[in-house]
Formats: structure tokens, C-alpha cells, sequence
């Protein structure tokens, strides 16, 4: 994807709770090495805490890679991400896919990635 950029990757990512926690400090590493900018976020953190989870991934993001911001409520990540975009950047939410929820500790909520881009961009085209 980054090759396709005519502008910044800004990857904006997670890992969910309750699965292999092995993987998350490989995830960051990987998502720093593609990535121009990375905002660390919540995915479906279910029984999890969503900072342990953030923590986990930051263990695997070393100082001389891409640069990152933690903002764990991932509909406000996905508001700054879209906020702070240059021309010609490339945003990609990596995740949640088709998804239009989020599980957390007290059960899902309703999340369509879909509508909060929109509504960000909205609001981006009005400021």
C-alpha cells in the first residue's frame, strides 16, 4: 500500500482481547515497518483492558520506526487520523473489515467504520 501513496501511509490498527498475545508486539513491528505513521487503537478489546492491549503492541515498535499516536477509542483514532491527514495521505483502518460492532467487556456496540469516516470527513469539509 505504501507504494500506492502518493502521500503518507497512516495505518490505524489494533489487535482484539482474548486472542494470542504473542502476536500483538509482532503486529507493531510489522505495522511500523509499512507504515509512515501509525495510530494504535482499540479493535474488539472484549474482556481486555484496551491499554494492556496498546501496551502489548508498543513492545514491539522500536524508536527508529514510524511514528505513532495511541488513542484507544477507535472512533475518536478515526476522527484524528482523518483530522490530520495531508493531501495525497493514505489512511488504512486495519481490522475491524465488514464489522459494524465492537466487542467490549459489557457486551458489542454498534461501530460502522463506514459512518464514522463519513461523518469525519463531513466535518473535515466543514472546518
Amino acid at each position: 500500500m505504501k507504494e500506492c501513496s502518493k502521500g503518507r501511509l497512516v495505518t490505524l490498527f489494533g489487535c482484539g482481547g482474548d486472542r494470542d498475545k504473542t502476536k500483538r508486539p509482532k503486529m507493531g513491528a510489522a505495522a511500523a515497518a509499512l507504515s509512515d505513521f501509525l495510530v494504535i487503537t482499540s479493535d474488539n478489546p472484549r474482556s481486555e483492558e484496551p491499554e494492556s492491549i496498546i501496551q502489548d503492541i508498543l513492545t514491539g515498535i522500536s524508536g527508529d520506526t514510524a511514528p505513532y499516536i495511541v488513542i484507544a477509542n477507535r472512533v475518536q483514532a478515526i476522527h484524528w487520523a482523518i483530522a490530520n491527514a495531508k493531501p495525497g495521505d493514505t489512511i488504512l483502518l486495519a481490522g475491524k473489515g465488514h464489522e459494524t460492532y465492537q466487542e467490549l467487556k459489557d457486551g458489542r456496540i454498534h461501530l460502522d467504520e463506514r459512518e464514522v469516516v463519513a461523518e469525519a470527513l463531513n466535518k473535515k469539509t466543514l472546518d
